[in-house]
């Protein structure tokens, strides 16, 4: 089991993604699900702003 893991990681967690997006257009409907989506790739692309140009690491130093 553990060398199928590692060997098919990606779709392994491709599948576990669909999974999750399927179950929450079933449950909250397709556009919360959109709204869901967009939002976190919003918070993600700050994230990754953020790190990149150290604004959180000067803020948390002081």
């Amino acid at each position: 089991m553990q060398e199928y893991i590692t060997k098919d990681k990606l779709p392994l967690i491709f599948g576990v993604i669909g999974f999750i997006l399927a179950v929450l257009f079933f449950t909250v409907g397709f556009f919360k699900t959109i709204l869901l989506i967009i939002i976190t790739g919003i918070g993600v692309a700050v994230g990754k702003y953020m790190k990149d140009n150290g604004v959180l690491d000067n803020y948390l130093k002081k």
